[in-house]
């Protein structure tokens, strides 16, 4: 009786684990307006945090991509020099390093008529939605430019605080915590 509840408490603190990276966001690039001409996606990422572990999700319908592309090639609507590119109607783009990140369609007309987008990738992921406003911190932060059009530029505030842990961490030394507890009756 003893082994099954342990087992149980085991395959339950196994599970917590394997939740904790699952806590990234994923966004639909223009929510129900998808990828298209049009659309100020500037506007889209407004009040937006995206962190490393999120994912873009881009739905659009045939005739158009979704291309990779240098702050250069963004900010001029260059075609032809893209890090990646995908047609596929679906697109899913995990955001894996911190920094820029620029995307437009690569037909000829589309990115002039709005199908851009650039994000500023933090770091790890959030456990708390973004919610637009801007949160008051009491530890020394550090000021990034973050370009949301070809012409415009605004300013993020990201908290530096060396003694903030991640969600996953925490996540993490709390199952190794409890873990503990279970096992040292035992031996």
């Amino acid at each position: 009786m003893e082994s099954n509840t342990v087992a149980g408490v085991l395959i339950t603190i196994l599970t917590l684990c394997a939740v904790a990276p699952s806590l990234a966001t994923s966004y639909t690039v223009g929510d129900t307006a998808g990828w298209t001409t049009n659309v100020d996606y500037s506007t889209w990422t407004k009040g937006k945090t995206f962190a490393v572990g999120d994912t873009l999700v881009f739905n659009y319908p045939g005739g158009h991509t979704v291309d990779e592309v240098s702050g250069t090639d963004y900010s001029s609507c260059a075609l032809g020099n893209s890090i990646s590119t995908d047609s596929s109607g679906s697109t899913k783009i995990t955001l894996k390093t911190t920094g820029p990140h620029y995307y437009i369609c690569g037909i000829t007309g589309h990115c002039a008529s709005g199908m851009k987008l650039a994000v500023t990738v933090t770091g790890a992921a959030s456990t708390t939605p973004s919610t637009g406003t801007t949160p008051t911190t009491t530890t020394p932060a550090t000021t990034t430019p973050t370009t949301t059009s070809p012409s415009t530029t605004t300013s993020s505030t990201i908290n530096s605080s060396p003694a903030t842990l991640s969600p996953t961490i925490a996540i993490l030394f709390s199952c190794l915590a409890v873990f503990k507890l279970i096992l040292s009756p035992l031996a």
